[in-house]
């Protein structure tokens, strides 16, 4: 299936490991344009010289960098059609033992920083009348995971933000999807669980599909939301949990 993304220039924060790197592979793939952006030079570097990317340096939780990001980008590859909003995930632990400098950590991670790169893309977008702007939230956003007070908490804010953006967007050919992954065998899911065979174990006997899912899985959702088949697909989340989450 050709995904319509050859030349499209594609942004994806996060983009040095993981996810971010798993998503920003596939849309190289795709032959799209990629760059890339973490904090670590050497991480973001090596990332894209591995795939085939561009990369920049950047610290999501730095607002004020974030229309500096999109221009250098923008100077280097072109006007950003495709945006992933990659985050990592705020720490865990007793719910009522979180600071209040750590609630607004959360808040400008999860919430602010995003919706910083998307007001900067989104005039662009629709001036050439096409954009995908994906996020990658946790499936914490529609189900609770007891250990996960902030993610929980603030990562249906989001959500709604981009349901809101959705409506008003949709006739101007942007797009608004989040992809909601479950438990996914990247560095995250080593921390939580203590060893990657532990969090392997763990999912034997709690996920139907009895295993950890892949950074690769989730990359192959993420280039079809952020590709030319999906423009009739907006304000919608998709989880990608191997069956775990059981709300409806």
């Amino acid at each position: 299936m050709d995904l319509g993304l050859e030349n499209r220039v594609a942004l994806v924060t996060g983009g040095s490991r993981g996810i971010g790197l798993g998503i920003a592979r596939e849309l190289a793939a795709e032959g799209a344009r990629v760059a890339i952006s973490s904090r670590t030079r050497e991480a973001v570097e090596a990332a894209a010289a591995e795939i085939g990317a561009t990369p920049f340096v950047h610290d999501t939780l730095d607002l004020d960098a974030a229309p500096a990001l999109v221009d250098r980008v923008e100077q280097e590859l072109g006007p950003v059609e495709v945006l992933v909003n990659n985050t990592g995930g705020p720490p865990g632990g007793d719910p009522l033992a979180f600071t209040r400098e750590q609630w607004e950590s959360a808040h400008r991670e999860l919430v602010i920083a995003p919706m910083e790169l998307i007001r900067r893309v989104v005039p662009g977008m629709r001036e050439g009348g096409f954009g995908r702007i994906l996020s990658v939230s946790s499936s914490a956003a529609r189900e609770p995971i007891p250990t996960l007070m902030l993610s929980n908490s603030h990562r249906p804010g989001l959500l709604g933000g981009f349901r809101t953006l959705a409506r008003q967007l949709a006739a101007d050919g942007v797009t608004f999807n989040t992809i909601l992954p479950g438990r996914i065998a990247t560095d995250r899911i080593m921390h939580l669980y203590g060893s990657l065979d532990e969090a392997q174990a763990v999912a034997r006997e709690e996920v139907p599909a009895a295993r950890l899912g892949t950074a690769e899985e989730i990359a192959a959702a993420a280039a079809f939301l952020c590709s030319a088949r999906a423009s009739y697909i907006t304000g919608v989340w998709l989880l990608v949990d191997g069956g775990l989450t059981r709300s409806i």
